[in-house]
């Protein structure tokens, strides 16, 4: 581990991703802050950088900014040489012919394909493979799908497919974020920099995330299917369904002795801490 000194800034400091992060690195004796300002007002962006001399800034907010495109063309790379780690999706992806359902993971080098949702189309375009952030050498992106915490709090992956009366049945890479919290920080304090596909490895079905969450935490739990068809009907825009490869992120992280486990074993403990914490 690195011996200068760490301060981390949190961007979006009322998230719930950010809360877990300002928790866990409190635990660790870290030195932590975070704020709310809003990221597209870049003179206090720039006061709070100065007001709190971060070696780390970690990105959970969710707005943007759109800056004149001049200003852009001339300012590609103008940053304050601070670390930042942007914690961005991987619903950029849909199964095609050459990543079908149980077939290999789209890698970090693999250009976005899905384009049923404009949040989605938003969020390809400023992936590595689009040339935007590839300009910025401080940046290192983590690439989430489905974020599952060990409570079931309103924005967990499992709350909210728990409380849909029918779900899909299909295989997707997830993030379960005891195993990788830590590993961002890991990761942001030794600076590397880069995309990362931040999934457990795996991909595990819909109905199989239920099957261990009634098997383990509720055993009156019941649920439905329907196809895709039928979920197009009642929803406004398509969802990403993919596995992402998580080589590259497994290869880095045992550089430093860290392992994440296989996204059933993780679902496995998740829902046995659960479990003992009277979760139900």
């Amino acid at each position: 581990m690195p011996v200068t000194p760490t301060r981390f800034l949190i961007w979006g400091g009322n998230g719930w991703i950010a809360g877990q992060l300002k928790d866990l690195l409190e635990k660790q004796g870290k030195e932590v802050h975070t704020t709310t300002i809003r990221m597209e007002d870049s003179i206090k962006v720039a006061e709070e950088l100065k007001r709190v001399q971060p070696t780390h800034v970690l990105n959970c907010a969710g707005c943007t900014g759109r800056p004149n495109v001049d200003w852009c063309e001339d300012n590609k790379a103008q940053t304050m040489s601070i670390h930042c780690t942007v914690f961005a999706t991987g619903c950029i992806y849909q199964y095609d012919e050459a990543h079908p359902m149980g077939g290999p993971g789209f890698t970090e080098e693999d250009a976005p394909n899905f384009k049923d949702s404009f949040y989605s189309l938003t969020k390809g375009h400023v992936e590595p493979t689009q040339q935007i952030l590839k300009s910025y050498d401080n940046c290192l992106i983590l690439r989430l799908r489905m974020p599952v915490s060990d409570d079931l709090h309103p924005r967990n992956f499992v709350t909210k497919i728990s409380s849909y009366e029918r779900v899909v049945d299909i295989p997707n890479s997830n993030t379960l974020l005891f195993d990788l919290l830590p590993a961002s920080i890991l990761l942001a304090e030794h600076g590397e920099t880069g995309v990362y596909n931040f999934t457990n490895p795996g991909a595990i079905s819909h109905n199989e995330v239920l099957g261990l969450f009634k098997e383990i935490v509720r055993t009156q739990f019941a649920w439905k299917n329907f196809s895709l068809a039928e979920q197009a009907k009642i929803i406004k825009a398509g969802r990403s369904n993919c596995k992402l490869d998580s080589k590259k992120l497994e290869n880095k992280l045992k550089e430093y002795g860290y392992s994440v486990p296989e996204v059933h074993e993780a679902y496995r403990n998740c829902f046995k801490r659960m479990k003992a914490a009277g979760i139900s």
